[in-house]
């Protein structure tokens, strides 16, 4: 019978700048004796991606423009955090108070560029520090993954994770920013159904399936489990990036 396994991996501990994550992982697993095979899949949290490439900005170095301070008084938003996701963006798609939806430089249309708050500590001396995404995350995942094949010697796939909420639904969900090893769409069309129907429009986001099953473990809070294995996924081996998921703007409903 078909099975699909998710494992949180344990004792990750605090991840900060200039940390190996591909070491940490296989370290880990090696401590909760599991022996890495090619085609597992780790789904790593976005936040510790960014902790690692030291993705921090200071909000009390910050100097918001005239466009930011005018932006934060539609969506009721500090002006400093305001500017940092326009730094991050390619355009606004929606402001309203205590909302501020763009389309961040990487092509992704979510919240506030994913600038964040939430579990992010203070620098050395005190001060105020927000996250930021990873500038490529489809990279990111490619380094973490060379890293895993360098130490294990096993062929895995890696997804970065992101809580994103949706156009047409409530609440967030685990959602893959990038990927590496794995192909994030799959294209079912022109295979038959079970009836011997030709399927004409069916396209599997595969990765962002994968990222909602491992954020379940991940948490949204203070859960510590940063990183989930996934094994027995009956995925094609073909290489892959999340940038495959990203509508086209010609094809978006929702602007």
């Amino acid at each position: 019978m078909p099975r699909l396994e998710l494992v949180a991996l344990e004792n990750i501990g605090a991840v900060g700048p200039g940390d190996d994550l591909g070491a940490i992982i296989v370290a880990s697993a090696t401590a909760m004796r599991l022996s890495l095979r090619d085609g597992d899949i780790f789904a790593l949290a976005q936040k510790i991606i960014s902790k690692a490439e030291n993705r921090y900005a200071l909000l009390d170095e910050v100097r918001p423009t005239p466009e930011a301070i005018s932006l934060a008084e539609r969506c009721l938003k500090d002006p400093r955090y305001v500017e940092l996701v326009l730094r991050e963006s390619r355009a606004v798609l929606r402001a309203v108070p205590n909302v501020l939806v763009v389309e961040d430089r990487r092509g992704l249309v979510l919240a506030n560029a994913g600038v964040d708050r939430s579990n992010v500590e203070v620098d050395q001396h005190g001060r105020e520090r927000v996250l930021l995404l990873p500038a490529d995350p489809d990279a990111s995942a490619t380094r973490v993954r060379a890293r895993i094949r360098e130490l294990a010697n096993a062929d895995v796939g890696v997804l970065v994770n992101d809580s994103l909420g949706r156009a047409w639904r409530l609440g967030t969900i685990g959602t893959a920013i990038g990927a590496s090893g794995l192909p994030s769409l799959c294209d079912l069309r022109g295979q038959p159904d079970m009836h011997g129907r030709e399927l004409q429009s069916t396209e599997v986001a595969m990765a962002d399936e994968l990222a909602a099953a491992a954020s379940s473990l991940m948490g949204q809070g203070a859960e510590g489990t940063p990183i989930v294995l996934i094994r027995g996924v009956p995925w094609p081996r073909r290489d892959g990036s999340a940038r495959e998921l990203q509508r086209p703007q010609d094809k978006d409903l929702f602007r």
